[in-house]
């Protein structure tokens, strides 16, 4: 007895003392940024492109990397969205029964999650190099999009998972087809749910940099068409450290600032939707 005591005691203080390391973490990271970011923070950062000699310290700021992040994160989330929700839809109403099948695609997919983003950028400078696409929002997009598919299907197919079996029983019993039950029962049951994992996919798709670094390019402009080269936060944040202009590397923390105010806006989001369908589904 007194064995599974000091056990129980030893993971209490495992597990406290991992949970300390992740906040101290946590605040030491925010604590850095903002420390150091804040005072370069400036109107000039969040509504102008960089202007000449921008990255020696002279006027401008990082709207084309805030236009194209944004570009780049709601264009492959749109398009994953498309590809996503049907597979979605297919694995759970039209194959509701568990198969090899199905569990071969979730096995896949949980795979392709746990690929490094620079595997996707390298893949879609492969596609590139195979179609004769040049750096551009375009590929940058479809190069995101291969990314977040994965996450955007694995969240909705948890989300989809928790519905009841009687609950399309009851809809076929009413004389609904399986493409009414997908989506008039299963969509509406899980909105709250499906719009948490399209929060996350964002989130996922606007952090990312590595995945853009071969695809996407860099600019200093805002791009007009899908053929433009774009820019993005993370990048330009790693080209401003690069820098040894001190000016330019507090920018660099300001441009963090920018991001990690953005993720943290997406995550809160996030998690209100989640809350809200936890409390729809009780």
């Amino acid at each position: 007895m007194k064995r599974y005591k000091i056990e129980e005691k030893v993971f209490n203080v495992l597990m406290k003392v991992a949970t300390g390391i992740i906040l101290l973490s946590l605040i030491w990271i925010l604590a850095t940024i903002v420390y150091k970011g804040l005072p370069y923070m400036s109107w000039d950062m969040v509504s102008r492109t960089p202007q000449g000699g921008f990255y020696m310290g002279k006027e401008g700021g990082v709207l084309n990397a805030i236009v194209g992040s944004l570009y780049l994160a709601g264009g492959s989330t749109i398009l994953a969205l498309f590809i996503s929700l049907p597979v979605v839809l297919y694995l759970n109403v039209y194959r509701r029964k568990k198969s090899a099948f199905s569990t071969f695609i979730r096995s896949s997919l949980d795979i392709l999650w746990g690929i490094p983003s620079i595997v996707y950028g390298a893949f879609g400078f492969t596609l590139m190099l195979l179609f004769g696409l040049k750096t551009s929002l375009l590929a940058g997009i479809i190069t995101l999009t291969l990314l977040i598919i994965p996450i955007m299907i694995r969240a909705m197919d948890e989300v989809m998972l928790t519905i009841p079996k009687g609950l399309f029983e009851a809809s076929y019993s009413l004389g609904a087809t399986r493409f009414e039950t997908a989506t008039k029962v299963a969509i509406r049951k899980t909105l709250p749910g499906i719009v948490t994992a399209i929060l996350i996919s964002f989130g996922r798709a606007v952090g990312d940099a590595a995945s853009v670094l071969f695809t996407a390019g860099f600019t200093d402009n805002i791009p007009t068409s899908l053929s433009q080269p774009a820019a993005s936060l993370p990048l330009a944040i790693f080209f401003q450290l690069g820098t040894p202009v001190p000016e330019v590397q507090g920018r660099a923390y300001a441009s963090a600032l920018i991001l990690t105010l953005l993720i943290l806006a997406i995550s809160l989001s996030s998690r209100y939707f989640t809350k809200r369908y936890l409390k729809n589904k009780i």
